[in-house]
């Protein structure tokens, strides 16, 4: 990785004072885009490491200070398992989070996992071309974890999906865990205003290191696809997960 204006790297010392500031970065985008554009579009990633990022934004200050009214939800990925399945990305935003804002239910857009997983990706980039008005579509902040094997979202290494050039959202069959899932592509990702990667734990510490430094094999480390057509990126991770990064990075 290169240091520079469009690609940041903070190390924070426990996962509570990357939580407290990821969630004050979310709640400063927000009020700038609303200010901006007259709204603010996010989308969620799932997984175990923002959970506890959602858990703090639903409670004080922090709820109290994002316009909320004019915020819409959307996933950057999600399980195709049932809505009220524990593994569903969005079953866990909304207990954690979503629940507990006062957000407008129309706000908010879950990936239809109730349809088979074509149909479900085909209705989702059909929900944001709505949404987008047909526009090329911009988030202003995506939210986005790191696999121990390289991938985000559910761009996993070697499937399909990976080379996808035309479509927003697609679905793929993850060989390795038995399970089709749905994605926004790199395509699409690649599209935002800002991209906050939330990393931590000493098991993250290996393909942190290799990810940030090794020559782009995007095959083999999807996150590699990650490269913003016109935004930043921004990687907020604990010691543990920094551990064996070298000094030039840090």
């Amino acid at each position: 990785m290169i240091k520079n204006k469009k690609n940041q790297l903070r190390v924070f010392s426990t996962i509570e004072a990357m939580n407290r500031s990821a969630a004050q970065f979310l709640v400063d985008l927000a009020e700038k885009s609303v200010m901006a554009r007259g709204r603010f579009v996010l989308c969620l990633s799932g997984g175990n490491t923002p959970k506890s990022l959602y858990t703090l934004l639903s409670m004080k200050p922090y709820c109290d200070l994002v316009p909320w009214k004019y915020t819409f939800v959307f996933w950057g990925d999600e399980r195709c398992v049932p809505p009220n399945d524990e593994r569903n990305n969005a079953y866990m935003a909304t207990s954690a989070f979503l629940s507990k804002i006062d957000i407008p239910s129309s706000n908010v857009f879950p990936i239809p996992v109730s349809l088979p997983p074509a149909d479900a990706a085909k209705k989702y980039e059909e929900t944001l071309q709505v949404f987008f008005r047909n526009e090329t579509p911009c988030f202003d902040l995506i939210l986005l974890g790191l696999g121990e094997n390289g991938h985000t979202a559910s761009l996993f290494p070697g499937t399909s999906v990976l080379r996808e050039k035309s479509h927003w959202v697609k679905e793929v069959f993850v060989e390795e865990l038995q399970i089709y899932r749905i994605t926004m592509t790199a395509l699409l990702i690649n599209k935002a205003r800002q991209i906050l990667f939330l990393v931590k734990g000493k098991e993250k510490s290996a393909i942190l290191e290799t990810i940030l430094t090794v020559s782009l094999q995007p095959e083999k480390y999807p996150v590699q696809l990650i490269r913003p057509d016109q935004g930043e990126v921004s990687w907020y991770v604990d010691l543990q997960a920094a551990s064996r990064l070298p000094d030039s990075l840090l």
